[in-house]
């Protein structure tokens, strides 16, 4: 979808949030911004803090933005997990769950995040995939408004921080292997199989221990006690996992070896205590000081864990 052309139609959304369902007469006469994204998506969290700002600041002069939730991962489909991330993120805009990939083809997109800004006539003028560039893009919804003002202050905190782009060298990484992520060594596909893990990581790497089957979008612990070892250097680790069939599953992440103590990230304590209830994104490190390289470490305390990705910041 490229400037010029019209703004498409909502109408292959699976439902709504925050909303009744939205169509073009709904529309007419606003500036309207569409934020593509997936609860997952650590690109997409960090730029929350602009978009959420940009609703409530230019509501009161015609802006209204739509977010698209398209699900990266099966889990994602489950419309309670939005509505809890909608809650928590504070989004008081028109959500539409795009289960079907609907909206996702009538717009030809490819990439979480992805804005779109269309005019008050419902043209497409502008567009931005990925993080970054908010003061143009606020300039440009000024602009679709016919306003200028001073940007809005916006400060991303926990999960919604920028990342340390300085010190990031540590790439996204995807553990299934329908991603083409890198296997563990002598992964088999779909098996059920034991891993040990090794006594260093090489730096970049990944590496699990127990007993685990790797599948297309996952790997999934088979037996209590299993363990994930990743050598990265970056601020903050996170990790997207599931839980399976099971409501609450106790999980410990250790920091080269020990607590991560300071460096815990949001969702584990000092002692690297952290509890896994619904499919989401987990913080697990933020490191409090000098960024260097390190190993993180989680374990697992019962069997049916889902982990799919890491990513870093």
């Amino acid at each position: 979808m490229f400037q010029g052309q019209q703004l498409p139609s909502f109408g292959g959304a699976t439902g709504w949030l925050n909303s009744e369902p939205l169509g073009p007469a709904d529309l007419k006469g606003h500036v309207v911004l569409v934020d593509f994204w997936t609860l997952t998506c650590i690109n997409w969290l960090r730029t929350v803090p602009y978009v959420r700002a940009w609703s409530q600041a230019y509501a009161g002069d015609g802006l209204i933005v739509i977010g698209v939730h398209t699900p990266e991962f099966e889990f994602e489909h489950e419309t309670d997990l939005v509505r809890q991330a909608v809650k928590e993120r504070g989004l008081d805009y028109p959500v539409a769950l795009d289960n079907d990939y609907g909206v996702w083809s009538a717009f030809d997109n490819h990439y979480w995040p992805a804005l779109y800004f269309a005019d008050d006539r419902g043209m497409i003028r502008d567009h931005h995939f990925g993080e970054g560039r908010y003061v143009e893009s606020e300039r440009t919804i000024q602009r679709l408004l016919g306003i200028e003002r001073e940007p809005v202050a916006v400060v991303g905190t926990g999960v919604e921080a920028p990342a340390d782009w300085t010190q990031l060298r540590t790439p996204e990484t995807y553990l299934g292997y329908g991603r083409g992520g890198r296997l563990p060594g002598g992964a088999g596909l779909d098996d059920r199989q034991e891993y040990q893990l090794p006594e260093r990581l090489a730096f970049n790497s990944w590496a699990l221990g127990g007993r685990w089957t790797v599948r297309p979008e996952f790997v999934v612990l088979d037996e209590p006690g299993g363990r994930i070892a990743f050598r990265f250097q970056a601020r903050d680790a996170h990790l997207v996992l599931a839980p399976g069939a099971s409501d609450a599953v106790l999980f410990r992440v250790l920091l080269d070896g020990e607590a991560p103590g300071r460096s815990h990230g949001v969702d584990v304590d000092e002692d690297g205590n952290g509890v896994l209830r619904e499919g989401r994104m987990y913080q697990l490190v933020r490191q409090d000081d000098a960024v260097l390289e390190r190993t993180v470490e989680i374990r697992f305390d019962e069997a049916g864990v889902e982990a799919y990705v890491f990513t870093f910041g």
